[in-house]
């Protein structure tokens, strides 16, 4: 990051961060204020506060979530999986340091409790100190937090299976070992082997645009196709990833499950989803069905798909982004 001369009022310099997206492509975003930075063992940890989406989270210099858009993110992550689920009572999270995945999670009143591991210290304890607004979730009894390899621990689980796991995981990128945790392997052998009947997992896939949705979007459709009975695709725009962003969500009983309607998911929300503070800003029926209603663009390429990821034939997103000086 630099300073960028006479670029403001009254000739004040501004701070910009240049994120890249592909090759070819770079977009900037102006940063008020450096707020807090720390280097794990793994990566560098930064909170930023910035013009267009308020605090930001980095990891290695790529945004992972922001205060103006993360409930949409993270509702469209985790509400559909449990509201599907008839009773979710226990949750696995894999990854999640940041707090919010487990936040929303809590929000169901049938939960009892919820495992969520991460390999970051760093990011855990920082994400607890700096956002406000998942503190309390990581100080809730019904929170298990581990600091491990994620595939390990679910693997080695002996406390039973789980109704719902979840993968939030950082994306697929060359050099990085999460692609391990977007392969048939680990749906077949460790995800599927640690559901209870009747349960649901979903995972973050990665972008899902008209022009990106064929790097991981639609591959990680198809490998989970390859192991569940049963996957719903569903996408939805998130200004601060630049793009639309794409989830997978599998049922384990695919004869015995079906997505629901819009009149159904509303009435499981008032159900169960505490309502005040914890009340959803965004999941709601309509908008159930608007991010399942995908666009002839991206449902050919699904119905096209054949790639099934494996340990030895991944597909990647582009690299971790990079920070750059001004233009």
């Amino acid at each position: 990051m630099k300073e960028e001369k006479g670029a403001s009022l009254m000739g004040a310099k501004r701070l910009w961060l240049e994120e890249e997206i592909q090759d070819d492509l770079r977009w900037l975003y102006s940063v008020k204020s450096i707020l807090h930075a720390e280097v794990s063992d793994f990566q560098d940890v930064e909170l930023l506060e910035t013009g267009p989406f308020g605090k930001v989270l980095l990891l290695d210099g790529k945004l992972q979530s922001a205060e103006a858009d993360e409930r949409v993110y993270h509702e469209c992550l985790v509400h559909p999986a449990l509201l599907h689920h008839p009773n979710p009572k226990k949750v696995f999270i894999c990854g999640g340091g940041e707090g919010s995945t487990a936040r929303e999670v809590l929000k169901h009143k049938s939960v009892e409790k919820v495992v969520m591991v991460d390999i970051d210290k760093v990011v855990c304890d920082f994400c607890e100190k700096h956002l406000e607004d998942n503190a309390d979730t990581f100080k809730d009894a019904r929170l298990e937090l581990i600091i491990d390899d994620a595939k390990a621990q679910l693997e080695n689980q002996r406390d039973g299976e789980f109704d719902v796991i979840i993968g939030d995981l950082a994306d697929p990128v060359f050099g990085g070992p999460c692609y391990q945790l977007y392969t048939r392997e680990f749906y077949e052998n460790i995800v599927k082997a640690k559901l209870a009947p009747g349960g649901v997992f979903v995972t973050q896939s990665g972008p899902a645009g008209v022009l990106a949705h064929t790097e991981v979007f639609t591959p990680i459709n198809r490998t989970l196709a390859s192991v569940f009975p049963r996957v719903v695709p569903y996408l939805q725009h998130i200004p601060s990833f630049a793009d639309c962003w794409g989830w997978n969500m599998a049922f384990k009983d695919g004869s015995e499950q079906a997505p629901l309607e819009a009149a159904q998911l509303d009435k499981r929300i008032e159900a169960r989803v505490a309502e005040g503070s914890g009340a959803l800003a965004f999941m709601d029926g309509l908008a159930w069905v608007g991010i399942t209603s995908l666009n002839k663009i991206v449902r050919k390429s699904l119905e096209g798909e054949k790639h099934v990821l494996t340990i030895d034939s991944p597909k990647f997103i582009h690299g971790q982004g990079v920070k750059q000086v001004g233009f």
